[in-house]
């Protein structure tokens, strides 16, 4: 069972971002690279915006990451997650990938034991259209 519904609506797909959940629907997470001055860039952009480059690569995530910050949602921010308030909402970072951060949801976690600086460890769950989207879990 997912964290939350797979009602959600899912991510927007286009020509910027497709590789990055290209990636997730293989079981890999990665973030855009620049290929000239080597900044990870996340949500991917067209455009780097340390040195305005359009060569950019793919650098592999570690299936380790941190809690940064997160937010407990009690209102729900779409008519699919009313019946599973309340759930977190939380930016996970990656200590190995400094400056890149991620937008997701820790699948075992409670008011009462999330905290800043947990460490985590990544899963993927199928969301909308079978894409694969990544989670993660307190270890």
């Amino acid at each position: 069972m997912s964290y939350l519904p797979v009602t959600v609506p899912g991510p927007r797909i286009d020509e910027v971002n497709v590789d990055f959940w290209e990636h997730c629907n293989n079981r890999t997470l990665c973030f855009q690279q620049c290929l000239d001055c080597t900044r990870l860039i996340h949500p991917p952009l067209s455009v780097c915006p340390s040195c305005q480059s359009v060569n950019r690569g793919w650098k592999k995530a570690p299936e380790r990451a941190k809690v940064f910050s997160f937010v407990w949602a009690h209102t729900a921010a779409h008519p699919s997650v009313a019946d599973v308030l309340p759930y977190n909402v939380v930016l996970v970072e990656f200590p190995e990938l400094p400056g890149v951060r991620l937008i997701s949801n820790v699948v075992n976690a409670s008011e009462q034991s999330l905290a800043i600086g947990d460490e985590l460890e990544l899963i993927w769950e199928t969301g909308e259209n079978d894409q694969l989207l990544p989670r993660f879990r307190k270890k």
